[in-house]
């Protein structure tokens, strides 16, 4: 289908709200007409000086009208695509467009893996002393601690284009244990760091039985 463009060097998940400061004449136009005809527009990653990958948004609410005619606008994330065709300008409109191909996307996961993950998230955030947010296992996806858990831009990148849910857990699991090993590695030299000049209390070694080869 074709699709008003709006890229962005950002990434959103899907069901995200996205908070947008419109200022720039093409896209007050693209809110003007998301607001009158109902439309969608999609939030394409710009990245590598290209745009492949996006996200549909939904525009839920124009939060304020300035004098100058720039917004404060909320929208809602929805589906994944990846652009076919880009114009810098869709017929009659000043704002881009182009023809994007939804991902499929496969929600099934097994429930263990889910737990792993979910398990291995309030490890990582035990290990940084932040507060868990709550949320049940039964609510618990893929997307809902995107841009809270120290993926980078390009990770972040790459787990938009995963169209499998399976996938996209197992891939925050190689990420979660790098990070907890690198947290934990970095504990160990803060008590160390913080224990020179201290007395420490050694465990003695039973060598009774030790030979000298």
């Amino acid at each position: 289908m074709k699709l008003p463009l709006f890229p962005l060097q950002s990434v959103f998940f899907p069901g995200e709200t996205v908070p947008l400061h419109i200022f720039e004449e093409r896209y007050k136009q693209l809110i003007n007409d998301c607001r009158d005809e109902a439309i969608t527009f999609g939030i394409p990653v710009f990245i590598n000086n290209t745009v492949e990958y996006g996200t549909e948004v939904q525009l839920v609410e124009v939060v304020n009208t300035y004098d100058s005619g720039e917004m404060d606008v909320v929208c809602v994330a929805r589906q994944v695509f990846k652009i076919l065709t880009f114009d810098n300008e869709m017929e009659g409109k000043q704002y881009a467009g182009g023809i994007v191909e939804f991902l499929d996307s496969n929600n099934d996961a097994e429930l263990s893996l889910r737990q792993e993950v979910y398990d291995k998230m309030k490890k990582l955030y035990d290990l940084m002393s932040v507060q868990f947010p709550s949320i049940p296992l039964d609510k618990f996806n893929s997307y809902a601690f995107g841009h809270k858990m120290g993926l980078s831009f390009e990770q972040e990148y790459d787990l938009l284009k995963l169209s499998n849910e399976t996938q996209r857990l197992q891939y925050i699991a190689t990420h979660l244990d790098t990070t907890t090993t690198v947290l934990e590695q970095i504990n160990r030299t803060k008590a160390v760091i913080e224990m020179n000049g201290h007395f420490k209390n050694f465990d003695p070694l039973d060598f009774k039985d030790f030979k000298v080869n």
